[in-house]
């Protein structure tokens, strides 16, 4: 680096705020309200000055940001596994609308463990985060208390209720899962089984699993504790429990198989081809989440699509409302899941 240009930077080669207001034509105020307040930028000079920044490999120091404005502009989320593309999509959204407003997301993963899930919402509230989105209710409560005492916005998502003490951004797992089995129960079936992911720690699953039996229980149905399989959600626990069921003679076995996800589903489709079996001739089965591969399976697979990226992007907007003081708490919002019905659904047999 030359003499020169070295002097032009205090002696210490570091590139100032006063380089980059130069550079992009604008104040020092406003380089500084482009990182630390963006709402109050147009979008044009809000670009215009990270061009600059970036041009000059200028990185705004985060510890004298948050001095400066009492504000760190960092944002959590905490999901329950890192094996699942539905929370990677949610997280997108998240931060989506995160980045453009001038926010740095962290990530924690809780692995379906509420005391672990607690100790990294310690950690992020101890290194300042302004709003935290958290995955289903089932959650300790010192969690939502610390939350509530410190004054920082939350959300719970994945989850909707009316009756929750919490906002919430996502749906109805209960009528979602109601709604599927009307569905079967339309297609004449009266025997049912469900391949289900555990229920421990996982609230969603329990309203799921509720939502089938207070439809069943509505027909005079119920599912018998054998045909109720619960275990990992893979292709191969998917795939055992089919053959389990199907060990069951023809004129007992269940005609119906309600799923907990599409990957249980679709490993229960590749078992049945295996074994010569065919939906919808010789049974139904229905996922949730509308994989990609779902649609492109054959048969195709009956299951429920929901905008995971949506609910990522509404929880993000109804947080940065709170922080930039346009409202005093996030607001529950609902996205209502679309049922697809497709080839491996059918009316039982002999109807």
């Amino acid at each position: 680096m030359v003499a020169g240009s070295k002097r032009a930077r205090g002696g210490s080669g570091r590139v100032k705020l006063d380089e980059v207001a130069r550079k992009a034509n604008v104040s020092t105020a406003t380089v500084s309200r482009a990182f630390n307040e963006p709402d109050k930028v147009s979008e044009e000079v809000r670009q215009r000055v990270k061009d600059a920044a970036r041009a000059l490999n200028w990185i705004p120091n985060a510890a004298g940001r948050a001095l400066a404005s009492r504000r760190t502009h960092i944002a959590g989320a905490i999901i329950p596994t890192l094996d699942d593309e539905i929370f990677a999509h949610q997280i997108s959204g998240m931060q989506t609308v995160f980045s453009e407003r001038g926010f740095t997301l962290f990530l924690g993963c809780s692995n379906y463990d509420p005391d672990e899930g607690l100790r990294q919402a310690e950690a992020m509230l101890a290194r300042g985060v302004e709003a935290l989105a958290v995955v289903g209710e089932n959650h300790p409560a010192e969690l939502f208390d610390a939350l509530n005492a410190r004054g920082i916005p939350y959300v719970v998502t994945y989850s909707y209720s009316k009756l929750s003490p919490h906002p919430c951004i996502g749906f109805d797992n209960r009528a979602a899962f109601g709604r599927m089995t009307e569905h079967l129960l339309s297609l004449r079936h009266r025997r049912f089984a469900a391949i289900f992911q555990p229920d421990t720690n996982n609230d969603r699953v329990k309203d799921r699993l509720r939502g089938i039996s207070e439809a069943l229980a509505a027909a005079g149905l119920e599912i018998a504790a054998q045909d109720l399989l619960m275990g990992p959600s893979t292709l191969e626990f998917g795939a055992a429990s089919f053959a389990r069921l199907m060990a069951q003679p023809v004129d007992t076995r269940p005609t119906a198989i309600v799923c907990g996800n599409d990957n249980l589903a679709l490993g229960a489709l590749m078992a049945a081809r295996e074994s010569g079996l065919d939906a919808p001739r010789d049974f139904s089965i229905t996922g949730f989440d509308d994989l990609a591969i779902s649609s492109r399976f054959s048969p195709g697979l009956t299951t429920m699509k929901v905008d995971n990226q949506e609910i990522g992007i509404l929880a993000a907007n109804e947080l940065l409302a709170v922080t930039a003081g346009r409202q005093e708490q996030a607001q529950s919002r609902e996205v209502v899941p679309v049922l697809k019905i497709r080839e491996s659904a059918g009316e039982a047999r002999g109807h």
